[in-house]
């Protein structure tokens, strides 16, 4: 789906503030809101739009503490993969996983309470994995960028 400058205009609003109205967005892309909402269902049947949500603040809710965890394994087969994707996967505590080219095969991005927390949270990782070779945490200090707006 090729995107034109209402279709960018739309999703820009809409990472903005996903709680603006059909009629705030169509007035803004000077569309009526048939059209606009046609629009927009468009970008949700695409999976452009993949789903709209409240975002917390982490502060406010006592999670503090953000730590990289990077690791090293020996077994590289299909199997050993999929089982430790869907094992990190479900540990609400990692909020990004990425597989990595690099020194490093994989990258977590963890937020917990504390130290404590995440002592806890480290002990159920390497409790749940076998093979893990290597693994190391750094831990944020301060915060100096976060976004979830997509450079559009």
């Amino acid at each position: 789906m090729e995107l034109d400058k209402t279709d960018l205009t739309l999703l820009a609003m809409l990472q903005k503030d996903s709680t603006l109205s059909l009629n705030e967005l169509a007035e803004a892309v000077n569309l009526t809101t048939t059209p606009c909402w046609k629009r927009l269902k468009k970008l949700e049947d695409e999976g452009i739009i993949s789903q709209r949500v409240a975002l917390l603040s982490p502060e406010k809710l006592g999670l503090c503490f953000t730590a990289f965890v990077l690791v090293k394994t020996s077994n590289h087969s299909h199997e050993w993969y999929q089982n430790f994707a869907q094992t990190v996967s479900v540990f609400p505590e990692v909020m990004e996983f990425y597989r990595m080219a690099g020194e490093y095969d994989y990258m977590m991005k963890v937020l917990v309470k504390d130290m404590t927390s995440y002592d806890n949270f480290y002990k159920k990782l390497v409790n749940s994995v076998d093979e893990l070779s290597n693994v190391t945490s750094t831990f944020a200090m301060e915060p100096l960028k976060y976004t979830t707006a997509l450079p559009i």
